[in-house]
C-alpha cells in the first residue's frame, strides 16, 4: 500500500506499511507555504514526515497535502469545498492564518473565513486540527496576542484541538529558519512535524478507540 501526499498539482507517494486489501482513512492538511515545502524537497517537509510517523505508530490513514504557497485563509475558503468533496477526509488539518497576518488583514476576516472552513468541514463529518502560527514580533504586541486569540475562540466555539504555536522551538532559533526568516528549514521540519503529531495523536487515537 502507499501513502500519497498532494502538493499543488504534483503527487508524491511514500510507502506505508499496510496490506493493499485494507483501505487507508485520509488526513488532508488544508495549509499555506508553512505546509507546502517552501524552499526545500517535498519529501523533508513536515507533512512527508507526518505520513511517516502517522504509519510508525500503526495508524491507518494516508495524508494528503493540499496547501499552497501563498494561500489565505479566504483563499483556503475557497479551496475547501472541492478538495473535501475530491478526498473525503476522515481528518482535517487547518494551517492557514500567517498570510494573513503578515498582510495586516482585519481580525474578523481572518476569523469568519477560518469559521466558515472549520462548518464546512463539520457538514462532511470530518475530524479537524486547527494549526495557528505565531507572527513576528516586529507587528507588535497588541497585534500579535490579537492574533493568537483568535485561533483559541474558534477551537472553544467548535470544539476541536488547537496546536497554537506550529513553529515553537522553530521560529525563535534563526538556524532553524530560512534566510527570509518566514520558513522553517528543512532539519526544522521534524520540530514542526512533532508539534503538529502532539494535537494530531489523540485524535487518531479517539477515532481508533470508536471503530
Amino acid at each position: 500500500m502507499t501513502g500519497t501526499i498532494v502538493i499543488g498539482s504534483s503527487l508524491v507517494v511514500y510507502p506505508t506499511a499496510y496490506a493493499a486489501t485494507k483501505t487507508p482513512e485520509t488526513i488532508l492538511v488544508l495549509g499555506d507555504s508553512l505546509s507546502g515545502s517552501y524552499g526545500i524537497n517535498a519529501d523533508e517537509g513536515w507533512v512527508a514526515l507526518l505520513q511517516q510517523q502517522v504509519s510508525k505508530h500503526g495508524f491507518n490513514y494516508k495524508v494528503i497535502n493540499a496547501s499552497v504557497s501563498g494561500d489565505t485563509t479566504r483563499t483556503g475558503l475557497s479551496r475547501i469545498e472541492p478538495a473535501l468533496r475530491t478526498h473525503q477526509p476522515d481528518v482535517v488539518i487547518i494551517a492557514l492564518g500567517g498570510n494573513d497576518g503578515l498582510r495586516g488583514l482585519p481580525f474578523s476576516e481572518i476569523e469568519n473565513s477560518l469559521a466558515r472552513i472549520i462548518e464546512l468541514c463539520k457538514t462532511q463529518d470530518a475530524d479537524m486540527l486547527l494549526v495557528g502560527v505565531r507572527l513576528p514580533p516586529n507587528y507588535g504586541q497588541a497585534y500579535t496576542d490579537k492574533f493568537a486569540q483568535l485561533y483559541r475562540r474558534l477551537a472553544d466555539r467548535y470544539e476541536i484541538p488547537l496546536v497554537p504555536k506550529m513553529l515553537a522551538q522553530v521560529a525563535d532559533n534563526r538556524e532553524l529558519m530560512q534566510q527570509d526568516g518566514i520558513h522553517p528549514t528543512a532539519e526544522a521540519q521534524p520540530l514542526v512535524m512533532e508539534n503538529v503529531w502532539a494535537g494530531l495523536k489523540p485524535l487518531l487515537n479517539q477515532s481508533k478507540a470508536e471503530i
